[in-house]
């Protein structure tokens, strides 16, 4: 029988998967290093393990003691499977920015949430790092863990993550781009990457809001760079200790409104449902699109999974709240310049001549074509055109002799987009029942007026 002991021995060994369409003007090949599929469902249950492992070896933490740790969320819930394994208690701190998802998911795992302020200096003690240091003094048989300074994070992916990256791809990687938050994915998967072939290059994203980029480039810390950003997961206001900046070859920042559009685009357009960091590093990746040539072979690491972003990112309220999103209007919003107007049809039986009137009358240039009330057909001013000159009697002909077929229904919350694929050349309308069950008619006009 092929099975696991328990549940930490099924971390690892993710899949690299090729981007298609969201990397299509990019010539390289982009490989995304997956790593949903931990049973934490993001890469920090490596390193939780491994902080956990380091430890209990170190005599840092005894039988029946608590864990604590100040966390975006994903290394909690690596810490949670952790704990539930070896029997320890865990405290987890999270600024109030994180996702209500996350913090569901590490109270659903046993875990106490303590949520602290965004909004405060990295030494206020009110922030989830000060929190986390004061609990540990208090608390009697307990463990901070510190995962931005504590060097089993980064030992972590030098042991795992590298390797199986540079295994993967054969030795062929020739770029690593990752999000860098705490630090220890980056510098450990760089460090391994680099002992192999030097001319790897390790591409750290960044947000704006963070100090990365610049004290990379320029050695200095400017507090000035720091102001909150929604981005999660990735950028800090301090300088971890695992960020091992000789490794990393460039940072490229990325906008928090590009970091929440590609995390959607990248499960829309390729299937993958990951988290906020990930949408991140693939912005990142197209902004330095021209970098990469031919015959590279890029790797983005995709730190978790969607599932805690589905109250943000995914949510469409939530975007348009903050200018990510525009606020489309659907197929009601598009008729409501014309609403209190009664929808023009023709009957079955009604002369073209007498079409061709309502035409003229209205301003109108299709109509609908019923039958008792129900819709069986459309006339449109360039059919009616393309008739008569073949036949001029045509006028005095009943509307089913020529009309076409009837105008498609659509759903009253339908969006604009997805009407615009509907109207064409054949079919240049839809028709939509408003709450009371009337039907109106919606055309390319609506439409150009909407969006102009």
């Amino acid at each position: 029988m092929k099975y696991y002991n328990n549940i930490l021995e099924t971390i690892g060994n993710t899949p690299l998967v090729k981007l298609n369409r969201l990397t299509k003007d990019i010539s390289a090949l982009v490989l995304a290093k997956v790593e949903t599929t931990n049973p934490g469902n993001s890469v920090k249950d490596r390193m939780a393990l491994q902080m956990m492992e380091d430890a209990e070896a170190d005599g840092l933490i005894k039988p029946g003691g608590t864990v604590i740790e100040g966390t975006s969320g994903n290394t909690g819930m690596g810490l949670a499977l952790a704990c539930i394994e070896k029997g320890y208690k865990l405290i987890c701190t999270l600024a109030d920015k994180q996702s209500k998802e996350k913090m569901d998911i590490l109270r659903a795992m046993g875990a106490e949430v303590i949520v602290t302020p965004t909004n405060v200096e990295p030494d206020d003690p009110r922030s989830y790092y000060s929190v986390a240091k004061r609990l540990a003094k208090e608390i009697p048989n307990s463990f901070y863990v510190n995962q931005y300074d504590n060097p089993a994070n980064t030992k972590a992916h030098y042991l795992s993550t590298g390797p199986e990256i540079w295994e993967q791809t054969e030795g062929k990687i020739t770029h690593f781009v990752v999000g860098v938050g705490t630090g220890g994915t980056i510098s450990g998967v760089g460090k391994y990457l680099k002992e192999k072939n030097p001319n790897v290059k390790i591409i750290g994203i960044d947000t704006y809001g963070s100090v990365f980029k610049k004290y990379h480039e320029t050695g200095e810390f400017d507090e000035n760079e720091i102001y909150p950003y929604v981005t999660e997961g990735i950028g800090e206001d301090i300088l971890p200790k695992n960020v091992d900046f000789k490794i990393i070859d460039h940072f490229e920042k990325v906008t928090d409104k590009d970091a929440a559009l590609f995390t959607r685009h990248l499960a829309r357009k390729e299937g993958i449902f990951v988290g906020n960091s990930a949408g991140a590093a693939i912005s990142g990746i197209l902004q330095l699109k021209d970098m990469f040539k031919p015959d590279d072979v890029v790797v983005v690491l995709f730190h978790d999974h969607g599932s805690r972003y589905v109250g943000k990112m995914f949510n469409d309220d939530w975007m348009k709240d903050r200018g990510f999103l525009e606020s489309e209007p659907n197929a009601l919003g598009l008729i409501e310049n014309h609403k209190e107007h009664e929808l023009v049809t023709a009957e079955i039986n009604e002369k073209i001549s007498s079409v061709v009137q309502k035409m003229q009358q209205f301003g109108i240039s299709q109509i609908p074509v019923f039958d008792n009330g129900k819709n069986v057909g459309s006339l449109t001013e360039s059919l009616i055109f393309s008739k008569l000159t073949e036949n001029t009697d045509i006028l005095n002909s009943d509307s089913d002799s020529i009309m076409a077929a009837p105008f498609e229904y659509v759903e009253a919350n339908a969006s604009t987009e997805e009407i615009s694929k509907k109207i064409n050349k054949e079919q240049p309308a839809v028709l939509v029942k408003d709450m009371i069950g009337s039907t109106h008619i919606i055309t390319q006009y609506d439409i150009i007026n909407a969006i102009k």
